[in-house]
């Protein structure tokens, strides 16, 4: 069994209503949904002049290999209308395997952890509400560290 953190998050249509859809995808193809955090919301990092984007983080216990739970994740992403046109560009959804715990992973198709988790705040606020001690299996700092290090200046704002 696999204990998988996971950030979802979308800009475009309904986000809320995005995200929990994704969540219940999640479920019922790839295993237990076991802990998610509160919706947050920033603006666009990189490719700026776009809408919000809504965020969370789950932790997924599931059967699946890591490089079968990525291309399910991409299906889901696909079923849900994504369309990759610009690379960080607006989107209905994007799934994202954060870290697999006690794992590195780097394959054509994944890199885990994440190899931009740690320059990320919007990435970290919702997993360190979820996980504040989960280890990254490549730095082995939690991530309450990394967030305490974590220089990105985006403010991340948690929904009510």
């Amino acid at each position: 069994m696999n204990r998988a953190y996971l950030l979802i998050g979308g800009n475009m249509g309904d986000r809320k209503v995005n995200l929990q859809r994704a969540c219940d995808e999640i479920e019922r193809r790839c295993g237990a949904v076991l802990s998610r955090s509160s919706l947050y919301e920033t603006a666009a990092w990189g490719v700026e002049n776009q809408p919000d984007f809504y965020n969370q983080a789950l932790l997924l216990e599931t059967e699946t290999a890591p490089e079968s739970l990525m291309q399910t994740l991409l299906d889901i992403e696909t079923f849900m209308g994504r369309v990759r046109t610009e690379h960080m560009g607006p989107r209905v959804i994007d799934i994202d395997i954060l870290f697999v715990e006690g794992q590195i992973i780097q394959t054509d198709i994944l890199q885990s952890p994440h190899p931009r988790m740690a320059q990320r705040r919007f990435v970290l606020e919702p997993l360190a509400e979820i996980a504040p001690d989960a280890v990254d299996p490549l730095t082995h700092k939690t991530v309450a560290t990394l967030l305490a290090e974590c220089s990105d200046p985006l403010e991340v704002h948690k929904l009510q």
